[in-house]
C-alpha cells in the first residue's frame, strides 16, 4: 500500500480485546432491550382486500407508475367525501 492509499482506520488489535458478550451481565443487558422490527405501527393501519376492477380503469391507474393503489384508495376517499 502506498503513502496516499493507507487506510485511515485503525488498524485491528488483538481480538482479545473485544469484550466477552456471553457473560451474565452483557446477556441480561441484550434481554432488557425491546427488540422491535418492522414498520413502526401506526394508529390506523391499512387492511388487505381483494377488489374486481374494469381492466381499463386499472390499466390507467397503474399507467401512473408507483402508487397507483395509493391513488385508487385516495379516489375512493375523494367519492367518499363528496357523498357526505
Amino acid at each position: 500500500m502506498t503513502e496516499s492509499e493507507k487506510s485511515t482506520q485503525a488498524d485491528w488489535h488483538d481480538e482479545d480485546d473485544a469484550p466477552d458478550l456471553s457473560t451474565p451481565e452483557w446477556i441480561e443487558k441484550f434481554r432488557s432491550v425491546p427488540v422491535r422490527r418492522g414498520r413502526p405501527l401506526i394508529d390506523t393501519p391499512k387492511e388487505s382486500t381483494t377488489i374486481r376492477l374494469d381492466a381499463d380503469v386499472l390499466e390507467r391507474f397503474r399507467e401512473g407508475g408507483p402508487g397507483w393503489q395509493t391513488r385508487i384508495n385516495a379516489a375512493l376517499r375523494e367519492w367518499l367525501d363528496k357523498q357526505a
